[in-house]
C-alpha cells in the first residue's frame, strides 16, 4: 500500500485509521481519500436518535450538583450546564455568556473570570496546553484562531526552577470567598457519531472543604 502496487479496501482504510487512533472526522476523510463514504455520521445534538446520550448527559450534570458542571464541543463552545456554574461566572458581562459561549474565551478574557482567577498565569498555560494538545491531534482552523487570540490574554509567566507541571486547582475569587477547584474531563469513549465522539464534559471538584462549603451553600440559597 505504501508503495502504491495495491490499493486498501474499506475495510483497511478503518482498520488503519482505528491504530492511529485517529478522531472519527479524520478517519471519514481517510476513508474519503481512499475512494469510499464516510462511515460514521454527525448528527444534530437534538436529532431524535441521541435522545438517550441527551438524558445522560443531563443526567450527569444534575447528579454533580452543588458542584459545577459543563458539556463542551471540540472548540469548547458550550452545549450545556448546571446551575452551579452561576457561582463561577458571577460579575462576567452578559457579552462573554450565553448560547455558544466559548469557555476558554471566558476563563481567559479580561472581560470575563481572568480578573478572579488568583494563579492566572498557571492556569493559562494549563488551557493554552490543552488546545495546543487537540490542534496536533484534530487540526482545525477556527480552532488555531481561538488559541492565537487567548495567547494575547494570557500573562507573561516565568516558571520557577521547582515547577512540577500544570497548576491544580484552580483557585477563583468569588463573593462567597476563594473556591479552589480540580477539573476531571469525560468522554464518550465507544461514541461512533462524531458529534457524540467530540464532546467533553468536565465537572469542578472542591480540592478543600471551604470550597465544598460554599458550593453547597450557594446550591441551598444559604451564605457560609
Amino acid at each position: 500500500m505504501e508503495s502504491g502496487r495495491s490499493t486498501p479496501g474499506r475495510a483497511m482504510v478503518v482498520r488503519l485509521a482505528e491504530s492511529l487512533d485517529l478522531p472519527l472526522r479524520e478517519r471519514n476523510d481517510l476513508l474519503l481519500a481512499a475512494g469510499y463514504a464516510p462511515a460514521y455520521p454527525q448528527s444534530a445534538l437534538d436529532d431524535p436518535a441521541l435522545a438517550p446520550v441527551r438524558a445522560a448527559l443531563d443526567h450527569i450534570l444534575a447528579g454533580h450538583l452543588p458542584y459545577p458542571a459543563i458539556i463542551v464541543d471540540r472548540r469548547g463552545d458550550l452545549v450545556a450546564a448546571n446551575a452551579a456554574l452561576d457561582l463561577l461566572t458571577e460579575g462576567v458581562p452578559a457579552g462573554l455568556l450565553g448560547p455558544h459561549t466559548n469557555v476558554y474565551r471566558l476563563a481567559l478574557h479580561p472581560d470575563g473570570m481572568a480578573a478572579r482567577i488568583e494563579n492566572l498565569a498557571e492556569w493559562s498555560r494549563h488551557i493554552l496546553e490543552r488546545l495546543r494538545h487537540e490542534l496536533q491531534r484534530n487540526p482545525d482552523d477556527q480552532l488555531a484562531d481561538l488559541l492565537a487570540e487567548l495567547d494575547r490574554y494570557a500573562p507573561e509567566e516565568v516558571l520557577p526552577p521547582d515547577h512540577l507541571g500544570f497548576a491544580v486547582p484552580l483557585r477563583l475569587r468569588t463573593t462567597h470567598g476563594e473556591l479552589r477547584l480540580m477539573t476531571t474531563i469525560t468522554t464518550f469513549a465507544t461514541a461512533l457519531d462524531i458529534t457524540i465522539a467530540e464532546l467533553k464534559l468536565e465537572a469542578f471538584l472542591p480540592a478543600d472543604e471551604a470550597t465544598a462549603a460554599i458550593l453547597t451553600a450557594n446550591a441551598t440559597g444559604l451564605r457560609p
